[in-house]
């Protein structure tokens, strides 16, 4: 080897010895720059009474599993928010470290409206008068926690309003029971716009166009390991392991701490009623429910659930039975791909 080859190879080494000795780093530079994971911003604007706390649980033990930054909040009765609260809130989340997943009980925010990178939604819904049940309930006695928390939650409510039968309340047409109070889902999805508080088609229509273009995932909670299952999939940066967390006793002990206690079931005629008023809740509940089955059927997962009951009859035709999965030529890293995009 002549000298010319031989300085060559040992100038080569010396720098290879130096670009890994984090001395001659600092000294000269910073680090390389972190390769943050796609997406990397994620936000989860849980929909109250709908497994949010159970879902908080999983991510605050994921969060220190994977190194992501677990962004909430304190404020949990303030969905609807003026421009400036918008603003000042989408810009506190845009600036969090990434990557971040934001979670926080709040209508839906277009972070582009205001200059912001759209993040990647994720949520979860489920039956509307399940839900609405488990939130009568749980305001006035809380859940199996111990602590006094419906207490504190609703520390003016009477006595008599606690104790309020819930079936004097639908069919005595109490405030709690009726229009507008009972159109509670779709404004997480329909956004801040003051028609998204407005039971109709628009804010129907809106939401259901926003479920398509922004919403990575939005799940059923009686299928949550099957939600679980795709966010895993779909965003194992942050769900990776999530099914096996779930499923360990002390973390379903931790669960069920969360249960609604002295919950009642309300009679026929209450139930009937309560379909009438919640109209577009279930035409849009039954809406994602078809879209999620859908996206099941992508992956190859079926569905194992009991027979729902009949489903009332001014709804939409129900939605596709096939348990096959779907034959696509699209493979599935490519369609994750354009959801990400969007």
């Amino acid at each position: 080897m002549n000298w010319k080859v031989m300085k060559f190879v040992l100038f080569i080494s010396i720098l290879l010895l130096l670009v890994g000795n984090s001395t001659y780093l600092d000294d000269h530079g910073p680090p390389p720059q972190k390769v943050l994971p796609f997406p990397s911003q994620v936000v989860y604007n849980r929909v109250g009474k709908c497994g949010s706390r159970t879902v908080v649980l999983l991510l605050r033990i994921l969060s220190e599993k994977h190194g992501f930054n677990l962004v909430t909040s304190d404020i949990h009765n303030k969905t609807r928010l003026t421009k400036n609260e918008q603003m000042e809130l989408i810009k506190n989340v845009s600036t969090a470290e990434q990557p971040y997943l934001f979670t926080r009980h709040v209508h839906f925010l277009n972070f582009s409206r205001f200059g912001g990178d759209q993040p990647v939604y994720i949520n979860i819904i489920r039956d509307p008068v399940n839900r609405f049940l488990s939130n009568y309930f749980f305001r006035r006695f809380g859940d199996w926690r111990g602590e006094q928390n419906h207490m504190i939650r609703t520390p003016s409510m009477r006595q008599e309003e606690r104790y309020l039968d819930i079936n004097v309340c639908i069919l005595e047409n109490y405030p709690e029971c009726s229009n507008p109070r009972l159109f509670y889902i779709i404004p997480y999805f329909c956004g801040q716009h003051p028609r998204c508080r407005e039971p109709g088609e628009w804010a129907l229509e809106r939401a259901k166009l926003n479920v398509n273009e922004n919403f990575l995932l939005v799940g059923i909670l009686e299928e949550l390991e099957d939600v679980l299952l795709l966010l895993e999939r779909f965003l194992p940066h942050y769900f990776k392991d999530v099914l096996s967390i779930y499923k360990n006793p002390e973390h379903r002990k931790l669960g069920n701490l969360t249960v609604t206690v002295k919950k009642t079931v309300p009679s026929p005629e209450a139930i009937q009623i309560l379909y009438q008023r919640m109209r577009y809740e279930y035409e849009f509940y039954y809406y994602v429910k078809e879209q999620f089955h859908l996206l099941k059927r992508k992956f190859g997962l079926k569905s194992h659930i009991r027979k729902p009951r009949p489903r009332p009859e001014f709804f939409i035709p129900s939605p596709l039975e096939t348990e096959e999965p779907i034959d696509d030529e699209e493979d599935d890293e490519k369609w994750l791909e354009d959801i990400y995009k969007r």
